[in-house]
């Protein structure tokens, strides 16, 4: 950390060369006093008619010695006090840095000073926490931050052109690959002649409180959500089902294999859209959580049986750590059911050539190559401040293509042919409803996760 070099108007430096000036005018005016004395009195001796004059030289000299001495002394008590005060200011000036160093070492905020070459003068802790790098001192800022980042682009254009920019809000991607949400202030040091002497750059990691943040706009839209459709989707449920019985009726009645044929269509596809608003209908009602506390190693590996038993093509397994989560049972062991039934719907059609969901990835299909591999791996992290349980399913697929990364926990989005939308939807309801998330992401060696946040207590 740069040391702070403080400089005080009246330092001790300024006061002792004030009074050895001082003190050298009155030592050389005391001795102009004490040559026109000595004249005097040689004078006055002279008229003695001292023929040898020893006594009166000797008296010269000592009067003269002990003058000397006198000034000396006077000196060298106030070079004395002089170093009395100098040390008092040096210690006053020590006690102000170790503050000023106390205090930007523990401010929450972050901070950091470039100077106009470019490299950074001063840095505390809250900085290189919120940066994801450490030991920022003396390094080019552009290093730091790379050229290419919102806030190199900020604290260059505060060094050009002496910009001021306040309360801005950038996203950052650290070097560890993590975006952090910051919200910071840059102001220009001082400016001579038009020109930034440095940039002082204040910064918050606003992450958690972002994240939060989106986490109730979630909440909110599903809770309107679910308040306006409900209704509309349970009239809909009720003229299905009037449309299927009308649909058998004629069905059984016809006598035409071509009338038979088309009433069993109408009822097929009605049956497909009651499906379909019976699963929104869930997904929008109101979830009423147990609140119980779940050990999460049993359920998964429940879980992961119920998965071999609906894919005996897949091959399924679990690892990792596991902890307790407080949460609803029944609604747990949905969510990760319908992730373990997404990943392996995913390999199977990998291995079938087909789309998932279009209905020919079956184990006995034509074509059909066994050995997709589906994981559940368990892991105790720390996200924006909170002790998490982190489950992700992973399975070996083709992947999720990257522009629908962030669509695939959507209502209604689906890529499947027979699929409705509301399975993922209804896992990231979930996983909010126990203040946690869910969200998607392609793995470096081929497949997709879909991990599963939820708040694990704290240990």
């Amino acid at each position: 950390m740069m040391t702070t070099q403080i400089q005080f108007s009246g330092s001790p430096r300024f006061f002792l060369s004030a009074g050895t000036f001082f003190m050298l005018a009155v030592f050389f005016g005391f001795l102009l006093v004490s040559y026109m004395f000595l004249r005097h009195l040689r004078a006055g001796l002279n008229k003695k008619e001292d023929t040898t004059g020893r006594p009166a030289l000797a008296g010269e000299t000592a009067f003269a010695a002990a003058s000397v001495q006198a000034v000396i002394q006077k000196l060298r008590e106030q070079e004395r006090e002089l170093e009395r005060l100098r040390n008092v200011e040096r210690e006053r000036a020590q006690r102000t840095e170790r503050l000023t160093d106390a205090v930007t070492r523990n401010m929450p905020t972050g901070l950091i000073v470039v100077g106009a070459n470019s490299l950074v003068n001063l840095s505390n802790p809250a900085a290189e926490a919120a940066l994801g790098v450490g030991a920022l001192q003396y390094r080019r800022y552009t290093d730091l931050l790379g050229t290419d980042s919102a806030l190199a682009e900020l604290v260059g254009a505060c060094l050009r052109q002496g910009q001021t920019f306040q309360r801005q809000e950038i996203d950052h991607r650290t070097a560890a690959g993590e975006t952090r949400h910051l919200g910071v202030t840059i102001s220009p040091v001082s400016m001579v002649e038009g020109k930034a002497t440095g940039a002082l750059c204040l910064m918050s990691d606003l992450t958690e409180l972002t994240a939060l943040q989106r986490q109730m706009r979630l909440k909110e839209s599903l809770a309107s959500l679910g308040e306006m459709s409900a209704g509309i989707a349970h009239e809909f449920k009720n003229s299905l089902a009037t449309l299927c019985a009308y649909a058998q009726l004629i069905q059984q009645q016809s006598v035409s294999s071509d009338v038979a044929e088309n009433a069993g269509k109408i009822l097929s596809e009605a049956r497909s859209l009651t499906h379909v608003v019976t699963e929104f209908l869930r997904f929008a009602r109101p979830m009423e959580l147990e609140g119980e506390l779940l050990a999460m190693a049993p359920l998964v590996e429940r879980v992961v049986a119920e998965g071999r038993e609906i894919f005996p093509g897949v091959i399924f397994s679990s690892a990792g750590e596991f902890t307790d989560v407080a949460g609803d049972e029944g609604l747990l062991r949905q969510a990760l059911l319908n992730l373990v039934r997404n990943a392996a719907e995913a390999t199977l059609a990998q291995r079938a050539g087909t789309a998932p969901g279009t209905g020919t990835e079956k184990s006995d299909s034509p074509g059909f190559k066994p050995g997709g591999r589906v994981e559940v791996l368990g892991t105790i992290e720390d996200l924006a401040g909170r002790r998490m349980q982190r489950l992700g399913v992973r399975d070996d697929g083709p992947g999720i293509p990257a522009e629908d990364l962030s669509k695939v926990f959507l209502p209604f989005y689906t890529t499947k042919t027979s699929g409705t939308g509301l399975g993922l939807a209804i896992v990231q309801k979930i996983a909010v409803q126990h203040g946690g998330s869910a969200e998607a992401q392609n793995r470096p060696e081929g497949g997709a996760e879909l991990i599963l946040w939820l708040p694990a207590p704290t240990a």
